[in-house]
């Protein structure tokens, strides 16, 4: 049977018979079975916009050629005499859990929050009204920050194709739609996510792996440059290393380690709001139509120099999707995108943020610590400015007018806005950057100015990154891993997972 791949281009709302059609007429054959290798929307002369397939063609009508082979992460197991602990069931800690479990370990999964039954019930009375939940919230919990996200599978990150294949492979073996293999810009959505983070953490259970929820690390114990235990709320646990995926958001932890003599220093981060647009002025301005048939919500990503002092730039686009209170510590007001996998919402919502060194925030050069303590600063900021969960907003014309609040608001938020000068509570450093970024995205999009600003966007980054050694290691410890966004290396579900994968591998392989 020969092999052969074949280029089409199909209108959006193509059926599986146009398809076969197209793939008969271009290879001019009859019988043969086909896989959609890559898959990727062209609106580069809307309002005709298409999908561009590249589709992989097994038949007997055609001669030789070779189908091309997936990259394959080999995993060398073998029985392990210690035990290795992990700390976060975000991507980063649970793929580096789920590899280590594969080689052979006796894996221990640390993870503060609850499982995401548990979470998503939390969540869902905050947003009516109810209690903050420090232990479960858009933050922390099974799964981490990516459950409650719009699931973008994305990557920028470079030479880590095996890594993201086996990610993939796992999603799809845990219920993710197969086409997060070949689209462009594949999306899972929390829905799914919160069924697929479930079944993964099943799996990892049936190979051996142990899974504590509600469990804090609170401490370690190192001895001679190696952490010998670890000290949690749930009690103590010897370990032969030690894994830590804890995320941005968990200062705490980094405090801990920091205390604990783990190196960190400071890197540029991100500070901003949230922009939201009804979904069809995106559509238009996208497409040049306020829908299409088999393609979900319009999306965008966009990028400016602005004032020349602090690029700014559009962050977790979430075409149809919401804006949610993403704070992980009570009295701290922060927000985030998420979105459904059909994303059918009626709004598109992006974070809008300055690129900025803590020292450069700072006016000076600052450690670790203070940075952190700024950002936190700023966050409790928000909140009083409320005197609660509410989003501070205004719109983006009157941002980069500074001038004329309105007091209503058409947003997704769910626990309300208030009316305020955004450009007062941000930090001075970044305002003139963001109203020089949104005025190139005016003009870059048709409609833009529509939109709102609201909330504070700190999470795109962490304002701190550990010292590394270049196989993953910290500077200075023989057994310990600091891995994911936390890390400072690594941001979003793929590149946080990759990293995991990554320094999991390079335990296995010793």
């Amino acid at each position: 049977m020969g092999f052969k791949s074949v280029s089409l281009k199909l209108p959006t709302g193509y059926s599986e018979q146009q398809l076969r059609q197209a793939i008969g007429k271009a290879l001019h054959i009859r019988n043969f079975s086909f896989q959609i290798e890559q898959k990727s929307l062209d609106a580069r002369q809307k309002p005709n916009v298409w999908w561009q397939l590249r589709v992989g063609v097994h038949s007997n009508e055609l001669k030789g050629g070779e189908e091309p082979v997936q990259p394959e992460l080999e995993i060398p197991s073998k029985k392990r005499s210690y035990p290795v602990a992990v700390v976060g069931s975000g991507p980063a800690g649970f793929f580096a859990a789920l590899v280590l479990q594969k080689a052979g370990f006796r894996v221990t999964l640390i993870e503060r929050g609850s499982e995401v039954a548990v979470r998503s019930r939390a969540l869902a009375v905050f947003e009516q009204g109810g209690m903050f939940d420090s232990k479960n919230n858009y933050a922390f919990g099974e799964g981490g920050a990516g459950t409650f996200s719009d699931g973008k599978l994305t990557s920028r990150s470079k030479h880590i194709s095996k890594e993201k294949q086996f990610i993939l492979s796992n999603y799809i073996k845990a219920g993710a739609p197969e086409e997060i293999a070949y689209l462009a810009h594949p999306h899972l959505g929390t829905d799914n996510l919160r069924k697929i983070v479930i079944n993964l953490r099943m799996q990892f259970q049936e190979l051996g792996g142990e899974v504590l929820f509600d469990t804090l690390l609170e401490d370690i114990v190192v001895k001679n440059s190696r952490v010998t235990e670890v000290i949690t709320s749930s009690g103590n646990l010897s370990v032969g290393a030690l894994f830590i995926a804890s995320g941005h958001s968990a200062y705490e932890t980094y405090r801990m380690l920091i205390r604990r003599g783990i190196p960190f220093r400071t890197k540029k981060f991100a500070l901003g709001s949230r922009m939201e647009h009804r979904q069809e002025i995106i559509n238009r301005a996208q497409w040049g139509h306020e829908s299409l048939p088999g393609v979900k919500a319009a999306e965008y990503r966009l990028t400016s120099q602005a004032d020349g002092n602090h690029p700014v730039f559009s962050f977790c686009m979430c075409p149809g999707g919401v804006v949610v209170p993403a704070a992980a510590y009570p009295e701290t007001n922060i927000v985030n995108g998420m979105s459904y996998y059909s994303r059918n919402g009626q709004f598109a919502n992006a974070a809008c943020v300055a690129g900025i060194h803590p020292g450069a925030l700072a006016g000076k050069e600052v450690s670790p610590l203070v940075a952190l303590e700024r950002v936190e600063a700023m966050e409790r900021s928000f909140y009083q400015y409320t005197g609660s969960y509410k989003a501070p907003a205004c719109s983006i014309q009157e941002f980069t007018n500074q001038k004329n609040i309105k007091n209503n608001f058409d947003s997704s938020y769910p626990l309300g806005l208030t009316a305020a000068p955004l450009w007062e509570l941000l930090p001075v450093q970044v305002v003139a950057s963001l109203q020089a970024g949104l005025s190139d995205f005016i003009r870059k999009i048709k409609g833009f100015e529509t939109g709102i600003l609201l909330g504070f966007e700190s999470k795109t980054s962490s304002p701190v990154q550990v010292l590394r050694e270049p196989n993953g290691k910290c500077e200075g410890f023989e057994n310990l891993y600091i891995i994911g966004e936390g890390s400072g290396y690594a941001g979003g579900i793929i590149s946080s997972g990759a990293d995991g994968v990554k320094a999991a591998m390079t335990l296995a392989q010793e």
